[in-house]
């Protein structure tokens, strides 16, 4: 049976779209002379101070035209950032606020708390070379997945992927791939048990 708010919240998304509009006509007239991914960075800021339900609907329209993917059902909440815009979020996703999201890949029904960073894998800094600035010495971006339906805790940090149906504990701090179904916690993250169990 199909849920009787759906085709009000395809109205509301449409409206939306409209509303947001100018916002996006700007964006793409600025990605002629900035790089991508601070201008989006920049949008992303902007865009996480709208309040209330109106600003979760205004960045879903907004994300739905500039990111790799976003439906348009998610719900981004206030002080969300993104950092790369090669970011992918399915259906039914809640980010809660202040987020700080970097490359990702968020799969259908997952619940993320507030204060979580997804991190952009491991080896964003690079410091092997001690005769080197750090600022100087790069860094490599990982496109991280997290699965469906997955609850991450408030706080947490994710800088490795999390497989499908996974709870992450507030503030764990994720290093190592978790296969499915896994509870973990800690710092570093270590499996408390399966949820298939």
């Amino acid at each position: 049976m199909e849920n009787p708010k759906l085709p009000a919240k395809h109205v509301i998304f449409f409206i939306s779209v409209i509303l947001i509009s100018p916002i996006l006509v700007l964006y793409w007239l600025l990605r002629i002379f900035f790089k991508s991914d601070s201008l989006f960075s920049g949008f992303s800021q902007f865009l996480g101070l709208l309040p209330g339900k109106t600003g979760t609907y205004l960045r879903a329209g907004f994300y739905r035209y500039t990111m790799s993917k976003c439906s348009n059902d998610v719900v981004i909440s206030f002080l969300v950032l993104f950092a790369q815009q090669d970011t992918e979020i399915d259906s039914g996703v809640y980010i809660g606020p202040s987020c700080n999201i970097g490359t990702c890949k968020i799969g259908k029904n997952t619940l993320i708390g507030s204060g979580v960073h997804i991190m952009s894998g491991k080896r964003q800094h690079v410091f092997d070379d001690p005769e080197r600035d750090i600022k100087d010495q790069g860094g490599m971006l990982q496109k991280i997945s997290i699965g469906e339906d997955c609850w991450i805790g408030n706080g947490a940090l994710i800088l490795a992927n999390v497989g499908n149906k996974c709870v992450v504990g507030s503030g764990s701090v994720v290093t190592n791939d978790l296969p499915a179904y896994s509870i973990v916690a800690g710092n570093p993250a270590k499996i408390v048990r399966s949820r298939n169990i």
